[in-house]
């Protein structure tokens, strides 16, 4: 009986240091035509990471996050969400993810309010439940009082904080943002980054497409590099500093070495 319990508290200890694959991309290429923009991403983000995405413009960036969305389908290779394959039918994989693009997109004819029960009817939500989690949300982004506004009193940035509540009321397993600091003023990316922390914490994933790479190398706990259509570089800061030479290095630092001198970095 000894051994058996030694056995078994064992392997449960090898259980809980197995990671749990939110995202995989396998050898990726494609694009919006025969000619490829991508070529061969590989990547995968597990559990509770927040995941830099970086490059220039043009570089792939955007065209990758179209390919896990499933707005793109892949000429070569699989992008799989915790084990289900990513096509642009399979609402079960999507489900499990939300995006918040660069440019907020709101439906004009909708109060704050409605944007989020919409939200809580797209992914099977109930609207109550939906709305306690936005309470919280809308004080952070000091919201709470224009719950029955439209759009159309909103500032850019408000916009942009109606994006990130209603994908932050959802909980996904994975967080898919473009530029999540554009628009948003110093509070505002405070309470952003505040939120995305308090995420990973619950053991939520975050892939985070940003220029602003100071604010990266702060927060990310990894970094995946697309130069020309192809992945260059993925790891820590300590693995990139290690591939660059570069020993005290700043991610500015090493972008700029891995890349060739380029710096217009988006």
């Amino acid at each position: 009986m000894i051994y058996l319990n030694y056995i078994i508290h064992d392997y449960t200890i090898n259980l809980k240091d197995v990671e749990t694959m939110i995202l995989e991309l396998k050898n990726v290429t494609g694009g919006y035509s025969k000619t490829p923009v991508i070529h061969n991403i590989d990547f995968n983000i597990s559990e509770g990471e927040i995941v830099g995405l970086i490059g220039l413009n043009g570089a792939g960036k955007s065209t990758t996050i179209k390919h896990i969305l499933g707005l793109l389908s892949p000429q070569s290779g699989s992008i799989e969400v915790l084990g289900k394959k990513i096509t642009n039918i399979n609402e079960q994989a999507r489900a499990h993810m939300t995006y918040i693009p660069e440019s907020p997109i709101l439906y004009e004819e909708l109060t704050l309010r409605e944007h989020i029960h919409m939200t809580a009817m797209a992914y099977g939500l109930d609207e109550n439940t939906v709305m306690e989690r936005a309470d919280g949300l809308l004080k952070r982004f000091r919201l709470e009082k224009e719950l029955d506004k439209f759009p159309t009193h909103f500032s850019k940035g408000m916009k942009q904080k109606v994006m990130l509540i209603c994908a932050f009321v959802v909980q996904p397993e994975l967080y898919i943002i473009d530029e999540p600091f554009l628009g948003l003023d110093p509070i505002g990316i405070e309470s952003l980054i505040d939120l995305m922390v308090k995420e990973r914490n619950n053991n939520r994933s975050i892939l985070m497409s940003t220029h602003i790479l100071s604010t990266a190398e702060r927060y990310c706990d990894r970094y995946i590099i697309i130069h020309d259509g192809r992945k260059i570089a993925d790891g820590t800061i300590e693995d990139l500093r290690a591939q660059t030479g570069l020993e005290n290095g700043t991610l500015d630092d090493v972008y700029l070495k891995l890349t060739g001198g380029d710096t217009h970095v988006s």
